[in-house]
């Protein structure tokens, strides 16, 4: 019995960890991957470096987009690198 109750407080720690530290950060890292899989041309987005650009072409079996940051100048960026879409386009409607 003496055993049984040292432990409890040791889950209870790791139970209050994994809700208040462990699990947000899964979601948030969810959401990232969301947002980065639904980028489409034309979206505004900021990167991480701070850099404001539109994307101009996606390539869908690389990790990079096409980004434009100013007119006539392109740039390649990681797609993990995107912290936010300013803003989104429409889809096509077809």
């Amino acid at each position: 019995m003496q055993g049984i109750e040292s432990i409890i407080p040791l889950i209870l720690v790791f139970g209050i960890m994994y809700f208040l530290l462990i699990r947000p950060q899964q979601k948030k890292l969810k959401d990232h991957q969301q947002m980065v899989a639904a980028l489409r041309r034309g979206d505004q987005i900021v990167t991480q470096g701070g850099v404001i650009g539109k994307v101009t072409k996606v390539k869908d079996g690389e990790n990079e987009v096409e980004v434009e940051i100013a007119q006539g100048v392109s740039v390649r960026v990681v797609r993990g690198t995107i912290a936010q879409v300013l803003n989104k386009t429409e889809p096509a409607k077809g």
